[in-house]
């Protein structure tokens, strides 16, 4: 299991391993829209969570831990694990998959394992969202809309490029210490489906009207710690 460090607002708090262990439960999903977001949970930019993560690297006077990249926008990336609070497992690509699922994201690794479990979050300024390029095979997320049944909506990571399907919000909640992604495709939020079974079970799905409970929410883990 790779170590890495969950990135949080405030420096040097870091979260216990009795919280790791024990993810709260919470209120099923809601379908519908539009999404509406509660009280206490903030919209986060990329430069705020670049600054996080150069904070939780212990970079210096704002110092980021990309910042050496020829590429300017990459010191608004951050190299994350995303591990669902329901059943604390790392969300995965599943990049073997066969056709129409290829590349489906689940939360069912118990570690971070390499690759699999990590994601680059690139921010955006001109659009004010993120994008989220799977390091397991460097394909952007994207929402599929247009699937049907118990699949619509499911999140793959099957893009080479980025454009409305492939963008979304980051919200962070002090308080709770948790996250929760909005796709910008639908106006829904990302929930982890805990109850399916078989090859989709703990699908992420953008499928939820609110932030209802820990099936919405998720600990984002530094990968450059």
């Amino acid at each position: 299991m790779r170590r890495a460090t969950s990135v949080l607002l405030a420096l040097g708090a870091l979260m216990t391993a009795s919280t790791l262990a024990a993810p709260a439960a919470g209120a099923a999903p809601r379908d519908g829209g539009p999404a509406a977001v509660p009280a206490g949970w903030e919209r986060i930019d990329g430069a705020e969570l670049a600054a996080m993560n150069g904070e939780e690297n212990g970079a210096a006077d704002g110092e980021r831990s990309l910042a050496a990249s020829a590429d300017p926008a990459a010191e608004e990336t951050v190299l994350l694990a995303v591990q669902s609070v329901r059943n604390g497992n790392f969300v995965a690509t599943e990049k073997n998959y066969p056709s129409p699922n290829t590349g489906a994201l689940r939360a069912r690794s118990a570690d971070i394992g390499g690759s699999w479990e990590g994601f680059a979050f690139e921010w955006d300024e001109d659009t004010q969202t993120y994008a989220l390029r799977s390091l397991a095979n460097d394909r952007y997320v994207a929402v599929e809309k247009n699937f049907t049944g118990s699949s619509q909506n499911l999140l793959r990571a099957r893009s080479t490029g980025v454009g409305g399907w492939e963008r979304f919000v980051l919200y962070y909640s002090e308080e709770l210490d948790r996250w929760a992604l909005q796709s910008t495709l639908n106006g829904l939020f990302v929930a982890m489906e805990n109850g399916y079974t078989g090859s989709l079970q703990y699908a992420l799905r953008a499928r939820s009207a609110e932030i209802g409970g820990s099936w919405e929410e998720f600990v984002l883990y530094d990968l450059e710690s």
